[in-house]
């Protein structure tokens, strides 16, 4: 009577743990957002399952029968097609349904289209920012991008193939000199990671490419004079408190989202 989360490749099959492997193997059900998908995962792996199909379209009423297949003591795992469940695919939904029932729930996890973009763009830094995926429309599109201007963070985005070209112009056409990073099928044998700034790389993906994308929108550049005053009055206040500079720079930025650097050079 308990409910495993696990997280599948995100491209090459060999990319799952061994704690992923044995839960689906002992599972007395494996629920998959496309059977075809996770069967070919087992059949690589040699393990045979019962499946059954949670997907957006069935979600109510598979969370119904799941909480009832629970109740009767039944093992149950967790997957979708790529990635962990619940992260910008079913899964959500049952994870909530079955610990407000009190049933237990452990997450196994494992490959991250976003983690392995981020690194593989680098354009890492401390802390980042999910988008899910981009908006479809132009207006919401370009308001997304106004908001990211005071984001000095990178943020990780999916997008569909034949909507890349568009959303690339869109960013370009408001951030020329921002630096981006497409990932293309990443882990699969044709990997590309194509890095540059929004304008180069809105070039380079003028016609939409193949495969799964992951897009990864650099911090963005700030000067000195463009940080908040009242960040740097929060600053002075803590340095005459006692704090020292360095620290009282990083405490607001951390609550701020201001530059850390740009803070205590500011604040000298």
């Amino acid at each position: 009577m308990s409910l495993s989360v696990c997280a599948t490749p995100i491209g090459n099959l060999d990319d799952v743990t061994v704690r992923v492997l044995g839960e689906l193997a002992a599972a007395d059900l494996v629920l998959c957002e496309d059977t075809r998908v996770t069967r070919l995962l087992l059949r690589r792996h040699g393990i045979t399952a019962r499946l059954l199909s949670y997907h957006r379209h069935n979600e109510a009423r598979r969370t119904e029968e799941v909480l009832r297949r629970l109740s009767a003591g039944e093992r149950v795992a967790l997957v979708s097609d790529a990635g962990l469940p619940g992260i910008n695919d079913p899964g959500a939904r049952l994870i909530a349904a079955a610990l407000d029932a009190g049933f237990p729930v452990t997450v196994l996890p494992g490959a991250s289209a976003v983690e392995t973009s981020l690194v593989a763009s680098g354009l890492v830094s401390e802390r980042y920012q999910f988008l899910g995926y981009l908006p479809r429309r132009a207006d919401e599109l370009d308001a997304l991008w106004e908001e990211l201007e005071r984001w000095p963070w990178p943020a990780v985005a999916f997008e569909s193939p034949n909507r890349l070209p568009a959303s690339l112009a869109s960013l370009a056409g408001r951030a020329p000199e921002r630096p981006v990073a497409v990932c293309r099928e990443l882990t699969k044998r044709f990997e590309e990671v194509v890095r540059g700034s929004a304008a180069e790389v809105a070039r380079r993906f003028s016609n939409p490419p193949r495969g799964e994308i992951t897009v990864v929108v650099g911090a963005a550049v700030t000067t000195a004079d463009s940080v908040d005053p009242a960040a740097l009055e929060a600053v002075a206040e803590l340095v005459a408190a006692g704090l020292g500079r360095r620290e009282a720079s990083e405490l607001v930025s951390r609550l701020t989202g201001a530059p850390r650097n740009a803070l205590y050079r500011r604040s000298l």
